[in-house]
Order: C-alpha cells, then structure tokens, then sequence
C-alpha cells in the first residue's frame, strides 16, 4: 500500500502540472483580459482605475497622474502608458516565462496578490474557506445521514408502497436543480414573498461577537438551514439510488442464500454479509462527494443566498479576470481534488482488506 501511495504521490506533479498549463493557455487566449480591461476603463475617464497603477516607484505613480492627465481629453493612452500596464499586471514578459514563474511560486504556495482587492491570493482563499467548509461538511454529513439510510430501507421494501411513493420524491429532488429550490425557498421562508422566518443573507447576524456560544450556535445554525437544504436536496437523490442499487445487488448474491441457509436471522445477513460489500462503492465516494458539493454545487447557492465563499470568489475572479485569484483557487481545488481522489481509494482498503493496491502493475 505505501508504495502505491508513493506512486500516485508522484503522479500528483505532472498532472497537477498538465491541469494548469491547459488552463493557463485557455485562460491567456481568452479575450478581455486584466490589461483590456484597464485600458478600457481608463479611456472611459475611470479616474479609480489609476489608483490600481502602482508602479515600483515614486516616477512610475507620477507617470500615471501624468499621463492620465495629458490623454483626458482625446481617451488616448500613450505606448508608454500601456507598457506600464503591461508591467504591472505582469504582461512585460512572454508567456512561457510567467508560466514558469508561477509553477516556481506555487511550489512554495506563493500564490501572489489580487489584482484587485489588493490582497494575497493565500489570505484571501483562507478568509472565503470557513463558508465553503461550513457549506460542504455540514450538506455532506446530512446527505449520507438521509441517502443511506433511505436507500437501505427502499432496497428492502424494493416493489412495496414505500419503495414506490419514496421514488417519486427522489425523482422530483433529483429533477429540481439546487438553485432553483434555493429560490423558492426565499420566496417562501426569506421574506421573498410570504414567510420572513430565515435570514437571507450571510452566515452570521452583525452582533455575532456579543452573543453567548449558545446563541452564536443558534444563530449560525439559523442562517446554515435554508442554504444547506437547498444543497441537501439536489444531491440526496443520486446516492440514494446508488446505495439502493448496491444493495439490491449484493441481496441476491448466492452467499445471501448461504447465509440464510444456515439460519441467520434478515438483520444479521443484512449487517453481516450484505452491508460491508454494498457500502464499498458508496463509503468509498465520500470524498468525491465532499469535493463536488464543497466546489461545484455550493457556487449558485453561495450567490443565492449572499454568502462569501470560495466558490463566489472563483466565479468573480473569472469575470474581473483576477488572473491570481483565478490560478490560484485553481490551483488549490486541482490539489484537493488529487488528493481527495487518493483518500478516496484508500478509503477501499479500509472499508475491503481483501483490495490490494501492491498487485496493480499500472496506475
């Protein structure tokens, strides 16, 4: 097992490599980039967009105003204007060279500086990670507390009443994407349009800080419930019926029949035999599932429902051309997604002793 680790640990830094030049040269070849934008807004008279200029020293801040100044008029920006545009934003140098400087940066974790926001992409990521985490561990954890449970008892009862009503509510969940019933559930419980029951915005109330621990967990939980359902709801249904179909599978394997033969009660067949070899493909996605709800899935409710998290922040980043925000958030959700994907195998080795990774000859 360690030298399968170790081999897909090697395996990280090409692919994690391959993932950003693709992306980089998709990203550069896009048009309207950090420059484009500048110069678009400061030929729109944007006197703002000077103040981003800053320059390495005292005479380049002067040769904004300057310059500024002087094409006020006639919206022209001087050769030597734009060089130094160019020259901040990074654009001075050829793109293979900024290519390279990243990966040589991003092998320490200096992710750089917001365009801006003025900010290190690091600290940034950090200030925006506790909402997607609070997002993703909480929408995960209830997700398998229902699925589980649920796909059990309909593979049980496959055929009765209950497997057939239980269906239609997973196929009307599944059928209803996760934005729309945050929507209507703004409507109805936001103060949308009927029930002012749940606050609408952020994470926490503004008096946060003066309140009890009891209180300041009532609030959170207070502000997590709309947005947590709304996730909860549009990613219950598929591992629902994924671990009502394992289930039924393993049913009528022959050891079930064994199993019985020898006169093991239902239960005792179900958690004995069945519920190890079942559970192996629906355990063993956990962090798959961790992953998609935490970067995927939480973007438009994060929007929705006005909460600052990673997913908000890779969304605006790719609108303001933030290339930094934009390489480094991918960056890291590429390296979560490798490494998750590794816990993800081993977490076949616990759940199966039997799997053993030493016997593949090929990754």
């Amino acid at each position: 097992m360690a030298a399968y680790i170790l081999r897909r640990l090697l395996l990280l830094v090409p692919t994690l490599l391959g993932i950003l030049l693709l992306n980089f040269v998709i990203v550069q070849a896009a048009p309207g980039g950090p420059v484009e934008q500048m110069i678009a807004q400061l030929e729109g008279f944007d006197v703002g967009a000077t103040s981003r200029i800053s320059g390495v020293n005292d005479a380049d801040a002067q040769l904004n105003t300057l310059e500024f100044n002087e094409y006020k008029g006639s919206r022209a920006l001087s050769p030597e204007l734009i060089k130094l545009i160019e020259k901040q934003y990074g654009f001075d140098r050829p793109a293979p060279e900024r290519f390279l400087k990243m990966v040589k940066d991003y092998i320490t974790f200096d992710l750089g500086q917001s365009f801006y926001r003025t900010i290190e992409v690091t600290d940034l990521i950090m200030e925006k990670l506790p909402v997607s985490m609070s997002l993703g561990l909480w929408s995960t954890f209830l997700v398998y507390l229902i699925s589980i449970p649920l796909g059990i008892t309909k593979a049980i009862k496959h055929g009765t009443a209950f497997d057939g009503w239980s269906s239609l509510i997973i196929t009307t969940g599944y059928a209803i994407p996760g934005f729309l019933f945050a929507m209507l559930l703004v409507i109805l419980f936001a103060g949308g349009s009927y029930w002012q029951i749940f606050p609408l915005r952020g994470l926490t109330s503004d008096n946060f800080e003066q309140l009890s621990w009891a209180a300041q967990l009532s609030d959170y939980a207070w502000h997590m419930i709309l947005p947590i359902t709304a996730l909860v709801i549009g990613s219950f249904a598929t591992l629902t019926l994924l671990t009502r179909n394992a289930f039924l599978e393993e049913i009528h394997h022959q050891y079930t029949v064994t199993a019985r033969s020898k006169g093991l009660t239902e239960q005792q067949v179900l958690f004995r035999h069945i519920f190890r070899n079942a559970m192996l493909l629906v355990i063993s996605g956990l962090p798959a599932a961790l992953l998609s709800i935490l970067f995927t899935n939480s973007l438009l409710i994060e929007i929705i429902f006005s909460l600052d998290g990673l997913g908000l922040l890779g969304f605006e980043a790719v609108i303001q051309r933030d290339y930094p925000v934009v390489f480094g958030t991918l960056y890291v959700f590429t390296l979560l997604g490798l490494l998750i994907k590794l816990v993800g195998d081993i977490t076949y080795v616990v759940i199966d002793p039997r799997i053993h990774f030493e016997a593949r000859t090929t990754l």
